[in-house]
């Protein structure tokens, strides 16, 4: 695969992705996205993630080469590429990219202004720095998990959206990002340590002031925007789907009522007395007619209501199809590199990166000639 015209606003930075699964990926998929060259170390025998590796969408817009870091000169040649790098990522647990030889000392050695990600769940230190978990374990002792779901039911489990990636890949591209511009400025690269828990803690910032303040109560189903409050939540319709509501300023909150056909309620806003009665009104009246018909009722509206859609409809939605949200790129829809630059457009450039595919044409555009070396993989692997 020849080198695609760089597109974005970090074109021309350098990135080695150490290959793994969750939110590396997805960080290094991002930095893609914006235009970054990334370079994906893959190893022998790939990561054991359970899905055909040309649906990978986390690995588009990438390069890939085959490294085993288990060979002799395995370490040399991640080095070789980390000295020619402005940004390394890596999701192993602690103490591991040292064991292996590809550790910040090791790189910094070599690249002193190198920016030396590192993705984990439970951080470099701490009593759990050296257990394994994934997303869920994560949001769960951050308090997170917690507040999710209805109050007479277990937590709802929120994908993995809330811990790895909004947690962890995106507090991870703001740090490498954030390390860049000081290394640019400097010359001098720094250690930047992504946490899932730190991240999704860090997310709870507002709700946490609220709880200081007395205007969150501490557990499910009880408040403003966690499905407490009748107009903030989801009601189903005749046809076993369901609309999301989110009137809550007091001009929305009438649209809301007057579309909705319930206008005797405008004083339960504010009188939590009423809302249960509230509740079941507005339940009712969205039982009556299907998810369509509802939507087509509140098109044009501010009573900020919309339908939920599935994974397959949210493409076909009028507005996000108008803002090209979506794209179709070999033959597989997928969301659209985001955000948005005037001067910098982004792209889908490429498709999955295939594992050890660009090795020939990353050595010649990284000048790495040694990275074409046969390799023989070995047993062990992290």
């Amino acid at each position: 695969m020849a080198t695609t015209p760089g597109q974005g606003p970090l074109t021309g930075v350098r990135v080695v992705e150490l290959a793994g699964i969750g939110p590396g990926p997805f960080a290094a998929m991002l930095l893609a996205d914006l235009g970054a060259d990334v370079v994906r170390v893959d190893r022998p025998g790939g990561t054991g993630l359970a899905i055909d590796t040309a649906y990978d969408i986390t690995n588009r817009n990438k390069r890939s080469v085959i490294v085993d870091l288990k060979s002799p000169d395995g370490p040399a040649r991640v080095l070789d590429l980390a000295a020619r790098a402005d940004i390394l990522i890596e999701g192993y647990r602690p103490g591991v990219a040292e064991r292996l030889g590809v550790g910040p000392e090791a790189c910094h050695a070599r690249n002193p202004a190198l920016v030396y990600g590192r993705m984990t769940g439970w951080g470099q230190d701490g009593p759990l720095a050296e257990r394994a978990g994934h997303d869920i374990a994560y949001i769960a002792v951050t308090g997170t998990l917690g507040m999710i779901g209805n109050p007479d039911e277990p937590p709802a489990v929120p994908a993995n959206l809330v811990g790895d990636y909004a947690g962890g890949s995106l507090y991870l591209v703001v740090g490498v990002l954030a390390a860049l511009h000081h290394a640019r400025a400097t010359g001098a690269g720094q250690v930047v340590d992504a946490a899932i828990v730190d991240g999704t803690t860090h997310l709870s910032a507002m709700i946490h002031g609220m709880l200081a303040a007395g205007g969150w109560q501490d557990r499910r189903g009880a408040n403003l925007l966690d499905g407490g409050c009748p107009y903030y939540g989801t009601y189903e319709t005749a046809d076993g789907r369901y609309m999301a509501v989110g009137a809550l300023e007091p001009q929305f909150y009438d649209d809301f009522l007057r579309l909705l056909g319930v206008e005797d309620f405008g004083s339960a806003r504010k009188d939590f007395s009423l809302w249960g009665e509230l509740r079941d009104a507005v339940a009712a009246r969205f039982k009556s007619r299907t998810r369509d018909e509802w939507t087509a009722v509140f098109e044009g509206s501010d009573a900020c209501v919309a339908p939920v859609l599935s994974l397959r409809e949210a493409p076909r939605h009028p507005h996000l199809a108008a803002r090209g949200t979506f794209t179709d790129h070999g033959g597989i829809t997928q969301p659209a590199p985001a955000p948005r630059f005037s001067a910098t457009p982004t792209a889908v450039r490429t498709g999955p990166a295939q594992p050890g595919a660009d090795t020939a044409d990353v050595a010649r555009d990284w000048d790495v000639p040694d990275l074409v070396k046969h390799q023989e993989p070995t047993k062990g692997l992290e």
